[in-house]
């Protein structure tokens, strides 16, 4: 066999091997597409969007219907660009069942701005800058800002004040208390907004045990107006007084 012939040989063996090798990668490209296109989607952490909102943002782009690969784009990824929310999980249940775990920011508290809703995190950067206002974030009042610049922090002068709002939220939350506004006064005194009810919490002293307690306290005062007075209550005294509105 001449050398000619040999080499003819193994350049058509390597061509065959290729077709081979392409043909299982096509095969497989149709079996990976198929049996993993998503049909079924579960949503779960998410507040400030709806599901529908969700999968739009999660399932875009190309391959935006494979389960395979939004697992692997969104595996504990960090999110910049949607707002409200600090990143998102996508996880297999079956090959067309996929889960969506969504993990919002951890915000403390908002201000009103120009007509707008500024929302801020424990450190007082802001995260957002919304016309829509969000159930359970209370509003702070009674401090005043020339500039917000989003995702830089607000220009506050006391800037242990933030994480004093979300320690209080976060309380609220585990004692499922609602509080529309919160106000700082120069003493380091908390005074809460409910409805028609001021409640003067004081400062940070038995600030868990306070609000612990406030469900069952509001609910005896439900209807009425007036301040609510609780700077002294501690889990000896437990003193409470209530001034009515005229």
């Amino acid at each position: 066999m001449s050398k000619k012939t040999r080499t003819l040989l193994k350049l058509i063996s390597a061509l065959l091997i290729l077709l081979v090798i392409g043909g299982g990668l096509f095969w497989g490209y149709l079996y990976v597409t198929g049996k993993y296109t998503v049909n079924t989607v579960y949503i779960e952490g998410s507040v400030h969007y709806t599901d529908e909102e969700i999968k739009n943002i999660v399932m875009s782009g190309r391959f935006g219907n494979n389960s395979l690969y939004l697992s692997y784009k969104f595996k504990n990824k960090a999110v910049k660009d949607i707002p409200f929310v600090e990143r998102m999980d996508v996880s297999v249940i079956e090959p067309d069942t996929i889960k969506i775990s969504v993990y919002e920011k951890a915000l403390a508290g908002f201000i009103e701005y120009l007509g707008r809703y500024v929302y801020f995190d424990k450190d007082g950067i802001v995260c957002e800058v919304s016309t829509q206002k969000t159930y359970g974030i209370p509003e702070v009042i009674g401090v005043d800002f020339d500039y917000v610049v989003l995702y830089e922090p607000l220009p506050a002068e006391n800037k242990d004040l933030f994480k004093s709002v979300l320690n209080i939220t976060q309380l609220m939350t585990k004692y499922n208390v609602e509080g529309q506004k919160l106000y700082f006064d120069n003493a380091g005194n908390v005074v809460m907004y409910h409805d028609d009810i001021v409640i003067n919490l004081g400062n940070d002293d038995n600030l868990d045990l306070k609000i612990m307690n406030l469900p069952a306290i509001l609910d005896n005062l439900t209807g009425m107006k007036g301040k609510l007075r609780m700077e002294k209550y501690d889990e000896t005294t437990k003193k409470v007084t209530f001034e009515p509105d005229d």
